[in-house]
């Protein structure tokens, strides 16, 4: 083995292809993010227009309109207002949202002790892309990818704080605020994250974890007092992003907890739905959106059926809790493993095509010549990605707490920490929207990508840590110099 004092000898002068990139430095950050883009937004590239779902042209219509929309927040449709300049072009939406994930990306990284420089971010960036579903969410007009980006800017305010710079500080707080307007599951999410946040400074004080609860605590409470004052002064009504009740009877529909109820307790006085329970569908979604659903009798999403709903959500939760508990764990379960990617998106989204060619008529004819709407985007392209994406996912997510033990015996407690508080935004993310709504792959699928991301993370430090291990034995068998 030669001396380590020959090693620079050995190793100088540079080989002429490493002559050939010595400035690679310069551009090196420009071309990470040029790549990192362009991986994140390679759906949006290859069809020609932002991917769209849909519920896009309910966030439009908000914002054109000025109005509140059951399930359509006002905030993310003056968002796509925003970023796309008045209407002017959907890639500015897209374009904003896949910089957060490089953004936040590279905050992760250095804020945990991992290379951060423009190869371990394009890296990572490309990597993400290529195996999860990420891209497809960066690359959508719709707050989707705004839900992990709101929970990974809440752990490095709550468990980071202190390696973070002003300026992030407060980007992570708009991000984060942005994301808790944009989806009232997101909001619902970030309220059990700050109560996981609290429950770390209480119960893992031997941990070598510096806990700042107020970042994160102040941001969930600002989102609550704002959005219903913001609503109030732009639209004259005041409240939170209505439709909640809806959804939540709608997969009372689904587990047979509605049908029950009325059959056993009809008729009853104020209760329309009584005579119309012949016709409910067996599913939610065939209740909230069938064209034929009883839902539409008696009001629909006009807002005249959510007194009735509420009623009878309490009535049924009362009256069945067993099968309620029962069906509530059932969903839970069933959205923590739905998780493939591009649910719904080969549809035909005929809301939204209607709403742009009525409202946004310069943006039509690219609307129309995007290869989604020439329907190239099919089950069968997803069906060929979830051969890499549905293992990947599920493997990560179950390697997280067996990696948090990893963690634990390798002195490496902020990773340990990460990985549970991962985990547990998945299985709040599977309550919120299985069991309060109903299990689909699009409401875990874009979460889902932080556990690939995780285990990549723990992956590159333990392997750091071996190799310095490894270095450090080593080293101290070589004979000395002197």
């Amino acid at each position: 083995m030669p001396h380590p004092k020959a090693m620079p000898r050995l190793l100088s002068p540079l080989p002429q292809a490493a002559r050939l990139f010595s400035g690679l430095p310069l551009f090196a950050w420009p071309l990470c993010l040029i790549a990192s883009l362009a991986a994140l937004l390679a759906p949006a590239l290859w069809n020609g227009f932002a991917v769209v779902f849909y519920d896009t042209g309910g966030y439009v219509e908000a914002a054109l309109e000025m109005k509140l929309v059951p399930g359509r927040s006002l905030f993310y449709g003056l968002f796509l207002w925003t970023a796309s300049l008045g209407w002017w072009s959907f890639w500015g939406p897209a374009l904003a949202q896949a910089l957060a994930v490089v953004w936040l990306l590279r905050i992760l990284l250095r804020c945990h002790d991992l290379p951060a420089g423009p190869l371990a971010v394009g890296g990572f960036s490309l990597g993400l892309s290529a195996l999860t579903g990420v891209s497809w969410y960066a690359a959508q007009l719709m707050p989707d990818i705004l839900v992990p980006l709101t929970a990974l800017a809440l752990w490095l305010l709550g468990f980071r704080w202190l390696r973070l710079v002003w300026i992030e500080r407060a980007g992570l707080g708009l991000v984060a605020l942005l994301g808790l307007l944009s989806h009232m599951s997101c909001l619902a999410l970030a309220m059990g994250l700050v109560l996981v946040i609290i429950a770390g400074r209480l119960f893992c004080r031997r941990w070598p974890l510096h806990i700042t609860l107020a970042p994160p605590v102040a941001v969930v409470a600002t989102a609550l007092i704002l959005m219903p004052l913001l609503h109030l002064a732009l639209t004259g009504k005041g409240g939170y992003t209505p439709g909640g009740p809806t959804f939540l009877f709608g997969r009372l529909v689904q587990d047979g907890i509605a049908q029950r109820w009325l059959a056993e307790h009809c008729p009853t006085p104020g209760i329309k739905l009584c005579a119309l329970q012949h016709r409910l569908p067996t599913t939610a979604d065939d209740f909230l959106w069938g064209g034929l659903s009883p839902f539409l009798d008696i009001g629909g999403w006009t807002g005249d059926s959510e007194p009735e709903l509420k009623q009878l959500t309490r009535a049924a939760v009362s009256a069945y809790p067993g099968m309620t508990l029962w069906t509530t764990l059932r969903s839970t379960a069933q959205q923590m493993v739905k998780v493939a990617t591009g649910d719904a998106l080969e549809e035909d989204h005929h809301d939204t095509r209607g709403i742009l060619a009525d409202f946004l008529p310069g943006m039509a004819p690219s609307f129309k010549a995007a290869r989604q709407q020439q329907d190239q985007v099919t089950q069968e392209l997803f069906d060929r990605l979830n051969l890499i994406h549905l293992p990947v996912a599920l493997a990560s997510v179950f390697a997280l707490l067996p990696l948090a033990l990893l963690c634990l015996r390798a002195g490496r407690h902020d990773l340990a920490a990460l990985a549970l508080y991962v985990f547990l935004a998945l299985l709040g993310n599977a309550f919120i929207c299985g069991a309060l709504s109903n299990p689909h792959d699009r409401y875990q699928s874009r979460l889902v990508w932080l556990a690939p991301l995780v285990v990549a993370m723990i992956a590159l430090a333990l392997g750091n840590h071996r190799c310095q291990r490894l270095s450090s034995h080593s080293g101290a068998h070589l004979p000395s110099p002197l």
